[in-house]
């Protein structure tokens, strides 16, 4: 995208492409790689960390967790073949639905999550530029930008993924191995105000600012790998997509393995309550525990299952962002 030069308006005419190109290019990625999010969910949380038995979740219900995770200390890359097994254990012992069980939530936060914030990081990069840098875009300009646009976009958005995240980690299939205790988004919603009230809502709400330092990351080396890409190829041709594609691939996977443990504590902090007990309650207190009771390598549970899920998730989304942003340019 060019530079900003001084004199130019506050926000670009086509502002707007940024809202647009974010929303499509999340909802698509979201939606191809639900499997991998459902079983990322499942290895983060400590409720499926435990034997097939009976756990209470309030006073009224209680819940089966029928898949036990394949536990194993094989290394890494057997972290993959171990997702494998989970979609298998999900897809015959739930149903082919359950792989795409939060969907509903991640996609109605998905959407606008995306769409703020790549209108945010793409408009702030205007601004900054216009007003800090003689209208030049430089990796500081980057960084404020995708900052910004990661504190607005968490504060929004995490009602929504408390949702999502509560709906995964309901295992029961309503069929005599277990009952679902959420159920629909809509009853999840009511149960989580009903018991929590809706501080309930931002329940993971600091770990999620903490993970403000991955989008910094994936954005500012995006910028920096496509640029090179873009100097190496040919402008316009397959090569220019391709470098487009990598970059965006590489960015992703670089900035979640540097920040993933933010993503564990995450889920943690939104779990439910076990037998009216609140287990994670803040922050530092969740990273003590989690390290005390399981481990450094918790820290990094469900992390092949995530890669899986979001190295393709961001080509896809760049790509779609990327085509847009060129398809406004050329029409504007």
């Amino acid at each position: 995208m060019s530079n900003t030069g001084r004199g130019a308006t506050f926000l670009p005419s086509n502002s707007w492409t940024h809202f647009v190109a974010g929303g499509l290019g999340g909802m698509c990625g979201a939606i191809i790689t639900s499997p991998f999010d459902v079983v990322k969910t499942r290895l983060q949380s400590s409720l499926f960390k435990i034997n097939t038995t009976p756990v209470l979740l309030s006073s009224s219900s209680s819940v089966s967790l029928p898949l036990p995770l394949h536990h194993n200390h094989r290394g890494l890359l057997y972290h993959f073949v171990e997702t494998g097994h989970i979609i298998k254990d999900i897809y015959n012992h739930e149903s082919p639905r359950a792989l795409f069980k939060g969907l509903g939530p991640t996609l109605i936060g998905v959407i606008p999550a995306r769409s703020i914030n790549f209108w945010t990081y793409g408009n702030g990069k205007h601004v900054f530029a216009s007003q800090l840098n003689n209208g030049k875009e430089n990796a500081w300009v980057h960084l404020m930008s995708a900052a910004v646009a990661g504190v607005v976009t968490g504060t929004a958005t995490n009602p929504i993924w408390v949702v999502k995240t509560r709906l995964q980690l309901d295992a029961g299939t309503g069929t005599g191995t277990g009952r679902r205790v959420f159920g629909t988004s809509w009853s999840c919603i009511r149960r989580i105000m009903k018991e929590e009230g809706v501080r309930g809502f931002y329940k993971g709400l600091s770990a999620s600012y903490l993970g403000v330092t991955e989008t910094t990351i994936q954005w500012v080396l995006y910028e920096q790998l496509k640029r090179v890409a873009a100097a190496e190829g040919k402008k316009g041709g397959y090569q220019e997509w391709f470098g487009m594609l990598g970059s965006a691939g590489t960015a992703k996977f670089v900035a979640s393995l540097i920040t993933y443990p933010h993503e564990v504590l995450r889920t943690r902090l939104r779990q439910p309550t076990i037998n009216n007990v609140r287990k994670y309650t803040g922050l530092l207190q969740t990273l003590k525990l989690v390290l005390a009771e399981e481990g450094v390598r918790s820290l990094y549970g469900g992390l092949s299952a995530h890669m899986m899920r979001v190295v393709p998730n961001a080509a896809v989304m760049y790509s779609i962002y990327e085509g847009i942003l060129k398809w406004g340019d050329a029409s504007a």
